[in-house]
């Protein structure tokens, strides 16, 4: 199996039609079908299931009227990342699942195409569709340039607020742009809508600047009338196995990173024989990058059974279709290899016992690969913390504790997106921005009467 790990698998023209956009944009025939079996609830579930709560109703009703970039300012105002959410987000678990047309018998609105076509049509022409309210001399901190960071700081300078975003590092986007796989998010996309987000005006971007090395959490709240944190997750979970530090068992996250940062991804190494471990939407996306790559076999592993995976129905077809292979009830027992790399990964069979509990066998499968990529979830970095005698309160979980307004137990410290508990979406990052935002505003306001 060793010295399986190469370059150049496929040409670069069979690799670029591999990673064309999975869900290409409505045509306008499509779209007026798509918008016409809207119901235009009065009281839509669907707005409830949104995390930003968009009015999807009203939105789509303008598009069927004709209206698209009317449609583009609705989505935007509840959502500034409206587009790359449209094309990341899980719709088929929120809103669209939500959908009164969801039944058995029908299909849901294509609430999600729909909502990209219209953030599309938003016409430059017609100018920036957000105004900047009058300076109030405030200044806030906001730390990372993440989806929850972006919504924090647009939400912060159309309220008049001055702010400066650190970013670790040396561009914006955090998840949407080093995390989502390459083909929901083309052509750079997300630069393109950070570019739109940075438009309105008052918002300072400093890039190499990373929390707990380059400055503390003390003297951000010195020089600054508040802060917010959207730090992310910077730690990957381990194995904790033997044979995990050999060559080639690598974090998923690193790897997509990689493959989203290359100029040619026909340069990227590809193992022949892959193991996945996890069973969510990285794990899903990793997978299914790897046969886009030229990967031969690609095997996806879960210590659960199949109904217990984090990612969506949705997902685990799209791995399917593209020749992923799923192995259930199977826990990483160990990786067999050497220094010039790995042969085989073994696993326990796993089954539930009596009181529900999930235990291992001794039964024994083994998997030849020469690459195992892990994508068992993240941890919050500890390090952004060091450099500070007050810190913030972690929760059971261990990330960062905030209430309801999302001020963390330090007051004037707020904190959103995959740092803080939640299901570690780009729409509900972007729904922890709007809302500590909101409470920063009112908390400055407050403190200006």
């Amino acid at each position: 199996m060793k010295n399986n790990i190469q370059s150049n698998r496929l040409g670069d023209v069979e690799i670029v039609e591999n990673f064309t956009d999975i869900a290409p944009l409505l045509t306008e025939k499509q779209v007026l079908v798509a918008s016409e079996r809207c119901l235009f609830c009065y009281d839509a579930p669907c707005i409830n299931a949104c995390p930003t709560a968009i009015d999807i109703p009203l939105f789509i009703r303008k598009i069927n009227t004709g209206n698209a970039h009317g449609a583009a300012k609705e989505i935007l105002s509840a959502n500034i990342l409206g587009g790359s959410c449209a094309r990341v987000c899980p719709t088929e678990t929120l809103c669209e699942d939500a959908c009164v047309r969801n039944t058995h018998e029908d299909a849901p609105v294509s609430i999600g195409r729909l909502q990209r076509y219209a953030v599309e049509h938003l016409d430059p022409a017609r100018g920036y569709p957000f105004t900047r309210a009058q300076d109030t001399g405030k200044h806030i901190a906001v730390v990372g340039a993440g989806p929850a960071g972006l919504a924090c700081a647009h939400r912060l300078a159309r309220d008049g607020h001055q702010v400066t975003i650190y970013e670790a590092a040396s561009k914006p986007g955090g998840l949407n742009e080093y995390g989502i796989a390459q083909y929901k998010l083309i052509n750079d996309y997300a630069q393109q809508e950070i570019e739109f987000v940075l438009q309105i005006g008052g918002i300072d971007i400093q890039y190499e600047k990373a929390l707990g090395h380059d400055f503390n959490l003390k003297q951000l709240r010195h020089t600054h009338d508040a802060v917010f944190l959207g730090i992310g997750m910077g730690d990957t979970n381990g194995l904790n196995i033997p044979g995990e530090d050999l060559p080639g068992v690598e974090d998923a996250v690193d790897y997509i990173s990689q493959l989203r940062q290359i100029d040619s991804l026909s340069k990227l190494p590809v193992g022949k024989n892959i193991v996945v471990i996890g069973a969510g939407m990285t794990a899903i996306d990793i997978a299914v990058q790897s046969k886009k790559l030229g990967a031969g076999d690609v095997t996806m592993v879960y210590r659960r059974d199949q109904q217990a995976m984090g990612a969506s129905e949705h997902e685990q077809k799209l791995a399917q279709t593209n020749g992923v292979r799923f192995v259930c009830n199977a826990q990483p027992k160990q990786v067999l290899g050497d220094e010039n790399g790995i042969d085989v990964m073994e696993f326990n069979r796993t089954l539930t016992n009596e009181q529900g509990k999930l235990v291992a066998t001794d039964e024994v499968i083994s998997i030849p690969c020469d690459v195992v990529f892990k994508a068992i979830g993240q941890t919050l970095h500890p390090s952004f913390l060091q450099q500070d005698t007050e810190r913030p309160g972690l929760c059971k979980s261990g990330r960062l504790a905030v209430d309801d307004t999302f001020q963390t137990s330090i007051p004037g410290v707020y904190a959103g997106g995959d740092c803080i508990k939640g299901k570690d979406l780009v729409v509900e990052a972007v729904d922890h921005g709007n809302k500590a935002a909101l409470a920063i505003h009112q908390l400055l306001q407050q403190e200006k009467k």
